[in-house]
């Protein structure tokens, strides 16, 4: 049996263990989000321990460590209110809601892997009757080999204690033993091997009142079996465990050098990297001269059919929602089969994404009132005009989801570049290495141009010839 307080408690261990998303305004303001309602996923009994060792298996890098209060059920509860909860609460303790976010992609939100391993929710080492505590001063702190990582307390949950087990107990009966992780403040981070992590959970108004603190030892394990979702880690994935925000992709500085060169120049290298459909063919801007850069936000349309526009395509649909909420410097990018013969875009909803201070938008679909959405001075890239409304061919169907656009695969972040030879896409983790030799390119093609304008002949300048390079190289 584990050798957690818990278990020691009931004989057996838990029968559920549900854990809370995001719930502490500082973990919310570190993640740049904060929920409307509290979210939850279940983590498996034989994760529970108590204090002692943890291994990070081999070729893993991010097992993430976030202490937390657990609350231990010690009456039956369903259906109860708010108000009533937390006299259902039994004890308190300190929890350590450990997981490997080298596999939190492939649970699609589920945790089960990533959080769900042997040894994964230390919880302990004592038990504190919850009778003696008030609900909204609980303290919870967390140490990194002696280093205070965490310091906070209930009063900095956004959801207090008794709206989460409520919520909890509309659909389920929380039954005795079963345990509530009830979320962690903002300095969760990352354990390697050799670390030591300790959580603590006290009363604020009495700290001699604690649960002690839960020490983790966290030792290299071997390799997970080779079969399943392999290890994977990116650096979305590093930033979250690591509790830092992603590097931003689009910086003031990188947008203002994409915005300086070609997009056919940037269109080699996208070849040069294997990626030839990378262009979103058809589309033309309806003002030339406009350039576009930004992060993509994604809109779908579905061919017309009469009862699904009757129950999507009125009043604050997909479309609508998705100008509503366009963000500074996000692209549009509309998918709308290369259907130019209703419009996509009038001159309104063009005016909202230019107060919303958008990059752009680019369809493959048309758009009407032309004039109207060239006069906004946002830049839009088009497959044509028509003076339909888009009820003719088309229902907004989801935003925010992978589209084809134009014939090239579309997903929510990548980067949009044009310019008046059309469109292209860039995965944002190609974006500086693209730019780069794309810059690389332009130097070298400035150079090909004077010594053209010079009278030199083409054979052997362009492409450069080892002579051309070595004297191209010498003067840069």
């Amino acid at each position: 049996m584990s050798n957690d307080p818990v278990s020691g408690l009931l004989g057996h261990r838990p029968g559920k263990v549900i854990a809370v998303h995001l719930s502490y305004a500082s973990r919310a303001e570190q993640r740049g989000r904060a929920p409307a309602h509290p979210s939850y996923f279940l983590k498996t009994g034989s994760s529970v321990t108590g204090p002692g060792t943890v291994t990070r298996p081999e070729g893993t890098e991010l097992l993430g460590f976030e202490g937390e209060i657990a609350l231990v059920v010690g009456t039956a509860a369903r259906n109860v209110s708010p108000d009533e909860a937390w006299a259902h609460v039994g004890w308190v303790t300190a929890a350590d809601d450990l997981g490997l976010y080298d596999l939190r992609y492939a649970d699609r939100g589920s945790n089960v892997r990533s959080k769900g391993g042997d040894g994964f929710t230390p919880l302990g080492p004592a038990l504190i009757p919850a009778e003696r505590l008030d609900p909204e001063r609980i303290g919870i702190r967390t140490w990194l080999d002696g280093e205070l990582v965490q310091d906070d307390s209930s009063a900095g949950l956004i959801f207090p204690f008794g709206l989460m087990l409520a919520d909890l107990s509309r659909v389920m009966t929380l039954e005795p033993g079963d345990v509530v992780l009830t979320g962690t403040p903002a300095g969760a981070s990352v354990a390697q091997p050799g670390q030591r992590v300790e959580v603590e959970v006290f009363s604020l108004d009495a700290p001699a009142l604690t649960s002690g603190r839960l020490a983790t030892d966290v030792s290299a394990g071997p390799a997970l079996a080779p079969w399943g979702s392999p290890p994977e880690a990116d650096e979305a994935q590093r930033a979250a465990a690591w509790g830092r925000p992603p590097e931003p992709v689009l910086t003031a500085e990188v947008r203002e050098r994409l915005e300086a060169v070609a997009v056919a120049t940037l269109s080699v290298q996208l070849r040069r990297q294997g990626l030839d459909e990378a262009a979103i063919d058809g589309v033309r801007p309806l003002v030339p001269g406009r350039r576009l850069v930004g992060r993509a936000r994604t809109l779908r349309f579905v061919p017309y059919r009469q009862d699904l526009f009757a129950e999507r395509g009125g009043g604050f649909n997909a479309q609508k929602r998705l100008f509503d909420t366009i963000g500074p410097g996000e692209v549009l990018v509309m998918e709308a089969r290369g259907d130019a013969s209703a419009g996509t875009l009038g001159d309104i909803l063009a005016l909202r994404a230019q107060v919303r201070s958008a990059a752009g938008v680019v369809t493959d679909g048309a758009v009407r009132d032309a004039a109207a959405v060239a006069a906004t001075g946002l830049p839009v890239f088009c497959a044509g005009h028509h003076p339909a409304v888009l009820g003719r061919r088309h229902v907004p169907w989801e935003t925010d989801t992978t589209i084809a656009c134009g014939g090239a695969t579309v997903q929510p972040g990548d980067v949009i570049v044009a310019d008046d030879d059309g469109a292209l896409v860039i995965p944002p983790g190609l974006v500086h290495e693209v730019l780069e030799a794309a810059e690389a390119q332009e130097r070298e093609e400035e150079f090909i141009a004077e010594m053209v304008r010079q009278g030199e002949p083409v054979n052997g300048l362009y492409p450069l010839n080892a002579q051309w390079r070595q004297r191209y190289e010498a003067q840069d």
